[in-house]
């Protein structure tokens, strides 16, 4: 049902006043993921959307940036355990690395529209404070991790090793998987490669690490649900 179209809402029973807050998230991250431009979003969308008038939101969330921070939080824990969750099991740094890539990057492409909530950009600074997207973290700290693991019994990288370096090299194969994500979202209609070899080649550029080797990873690797 569209916002437009949304019925008015059921008062629900008193002490059940969660059960609006979960419907306002529910109705914000999906406005967030379908408009054209989210910046654009406003509480009396949101409230068209589940039915209440918009004082309601006001017992449940100050303001629209609050609202709208809560469910980016939500987005990243999401992308994390999801992150987690493949990665459970995998044997050595490579396998580990390999499976936390796979499966961001085929989040990304199976829920576009929450994606770029994460990633899109264009929500202005005083509706999103750029530490709000601190709750990604955990994201690029996991790669950073697994990218250092998988790269440590290389010799050419031995000398080079540190704190520094190893955030620098996780960032920028993050940077390239989200290049990936980005085009791909955009342009799905043109003859991609397959997306697990691409995500092996990326991986394999990165790591130094044989094709072949990444791709039997990748194609063992959970898929998230």
């Amino acid at each position: 049902m569209s916002s437009k179209e949304a019925a008015p809402r059921r008062r629900n029973p008193r002490g059940q006043g969660q059960v609006l807050k979960a419907e306002l998230v529910e109705a914000a991250a999906r406005l967030l993921a379908t408009l054209e431009r989210p910046e654009t979003l406003t509480l009396r969308q949101v409230a068209r959307e589940v039915g209440v008038a918009p004082a309601s939101i006001y017992g449940h969330f100050p303001d629209l940036g609050a609202l709208v921070q809560h469910v980016l939080r939500l987005r990243y824990d999401e992308l994390a355990a999801v992150m987690r969750t493949a990665a459970d099991g995998a044997e050595g740094p490579l396998a580990d690395l390999v499976a936390r890539c796979a499966a961001y990057v085929h989040w990304g492409v199976d829920h576009p529209g929450q994606y770029r909530t994460l990633f899109g950009g264009g929500m202005p600074a005083e509706l999103v404070p750029t530490n709000t997207h601190g709750a990604g973290e955990e994201l690029l700290g996991s790669v950073v991790a697994s990218m250092a693991g998988a790269r440590q019994d290389q010799p050419e990288h031995r000398d080079r090793r540190g704190p520094e370096q190893d955030w620098q090299a996780g960032l920028l194969l993050w940077t390239a998987l989200h290049g990936l994500v980005a085009l791909y979202n955009a342009h799905g209609n043109m003859p991609w490669p397959d997306l697990t070899d691409l995500i092996a080649q990326t991986l394999a550029l990165h790591t130094g690490r044989p094709v072949d080797e990444i791709v039997e990873l990748a194609r063992t690797a959970n898929r998230p649900a």
